[in-house]
């Protein structure tokens, strides 16, 4: 694990997971810090892992049935209590115009936003948010995440760090 200062507003770290397991397990430590407005952007490519730590992090936060994958639905919905979480696949988006009618900025301003595929946000891409880019190890099994946090989330990456 290492953390580097990219700026003044951004923080970044690294860390390796294993297997499928480190990966729930990492997602559902993360899910203890989460609170009301706050956005996980996950990228990376199709397998990397993605919609494994989102299940993780939804299901660390109290949900106990299946979570699908959003692919199709581009957005599903999750009315935990005392926190609702909005669980975003931007994949199929042609324009990020097309967020406008996914009610994003009620997510943002009420919930947990988690988002798969945040490139195709363009400039609805919210300043304040924990990005984790999940890519393939040298191991089939193995990933790598590059966690970098804008605004709040520079100061904040340290109790992500101490929290796995």
């Amino acid at each position: 694990m290492s953390l580097s200062s990219v700026s003044k507003e951004t923080t970044s770290f690294s860390i390796s997971l294993e297997n499928v397991r480190a990966t729930e397990k990492f997602g559902k430590s993360l899910s203890r810090l989460l609170k009301i407005k706050d956005v996980i952007a996950l990228s990376g490519e199709l397998g990397a892992g993605k919609t494994t730590l989102a299940r993780a992090i939804i299901s660390g936060l109290g949900y106990t049935q299946e979570v699908p994958s959003p692919t199709f639905t581009l957005v599903q919905y999750y009315d935990l209590k005392p926190v609702s979480i909005w669980h975003f696949d931007l994949y199929r988006l042609n324009s990020p115009d097309e967020l406008l009618e996914l009610d994003l900025d009620e997510a943002l301003y009420s919930a947990i936003s988690l988002i798969e595929w945040p490139d195709r946000m363009g400039h609805f891409t919210p300043e304040e948010r924990l990005e984790i880019k999940l890519s393939f190890d040298q191991e089939e099994q193995k990933r790598h995440a590059i966690l970098t946090g804008h605004g709040s989330w520079a100061t904040r990456i340290r109790e992500v760090q101490n929290a796995f």
